[in-house]
């Protein structure tokens, strides 16, 4: 499904093109509260997998300027350009100081929102779609929309997938609407493949869909873009159980999964889930949040000791 998963997508493909024997680096950017605890344990997995990966960590606290402004660090910015792709843990939402006593008229005839969309965006998504579903062995493409109700923003954007299905006839493309499409989500999942929308259904479906799998702490998600990539876990900080090694590392460790396949290593991938997926499935370890009593040491551990033997 490609909602979390995808936040900002281009037409280029999804994988990086470079020899899976070359050693790449990451700017790793552990984030707050438990954020520094699972980035710990996707680091450790790693290295059991051996996976070819070298770590940049860098710390985004905004920095202030000499014009006062706080801006995150220059170094951060440089290592991203340089690196190209980047694993990200939680961060805090910074909350603004705001305005007392700020009155607010509406005037009858003045345009109160937009809804922007654009052809270049539409197609550049629904590209990524279908590109998606060939490399990864996927048969269709739905395209989730509100053309019926929404006829120009989202019937440009429905109109724009019809064109680019075109020209992949080994993919079969259908079409739905949004609310029938959370409908049969909940009832029957298995009947979609490769969903593609705009950006507000898309954030609002994939919560759903994380729903169905166990919640965000197994929910991975990447922003991809032209020229860079952004993984990261779509959960909080959960500074509530921060430093208490309590943190599932899943959903940032599954988000690692798939910068490996971004990045062409698709073997190092394939262990790593497996074995994440059978230690969840064989249940000992598994952390509080999905019924267990593991820790995320534990966990990890366990993780790691699977990987090893899948070499």
């Amino acid at each position: 499904m490609l909602g979390k998963c995808i936040k900002k997508a281009s037409s280029i493909g999804q994988t990086m093109r470079f020899s899976s024997g070359d050693i790449r680096r990451v700017t790793l950017i552990p984030g707050d509260g438990i954020g520094p605890e699972i980035s710990a344990a996707v680091q450790k997995i790693f290295e059991a997998a051996n996976a070819p990966i070298a770590w940049d960590p860098v710390d985004v606290t905004p920095v202030k300027g000499r014009d006062g402004v706080f801006r995150i660090p220059n170094r951060c910015i440089e290592l991203m350009h340089e690196n190209k792709v980047g694993l990200k843990g939680p961060l805090e939402t910074p909350i603004g100081k705001g305005h007392r006593s700020l009155n607010l008229a509406i005037v009858p005839g003045v345009v109160q929102s937009i809804k922007l969309i654009t052809e270049t965006a539409s197609r550049n998504v629904a590209s990524f779609a279908f590109e998606y579903a060939r490399q990864n062995g996927r048969k269709v493409v739905t395209a989730v929309h509100k053309a019926n109700i929404m006829r120009q923003s989202d019937g440009l954007f429905l109109s724009i997938c019809r064109e680019q299905a075109a020209l992949y006839p080994d993919i079969k493309f259908k079409e739905a609407y949004l609310d029938t499409v959370c409908l049969n989500m909940v009832q029957d999942p298995s009947q979609y493949d490769v969903l593609v929308m705009p950006n507000l259904y898309g954030d609002i479906l994939s919560d759903l869909c994380a729903g169905l799998v166990g919640g965000l702490g197994v929910t991975p998600s990447g922003n991809i873009g032209k020229e860079a990539a952004v993984f990261e876990s779509v959960h909080g900080t959960a500074p509530d159980i921060a430093g208490q090694d309590k943190a599932n590392p899943t959903a940032l460790l599954l988000s690692a999964v798939m910068m490996l396949r971004y990045m062409n290593l698709p073997q190092h991938a394939a262990r790593i889930e497996k074995a994440v997926f059978d230690a969840i499935a064989d249940g000992r370890a598994k952390t509080g949040d999905l019924g267990g009593s593991g820790t995320c040491s534990s966990f990890t551990a366990d993780v790691c000791a699977r990987v090893k033997d899948l070499a």
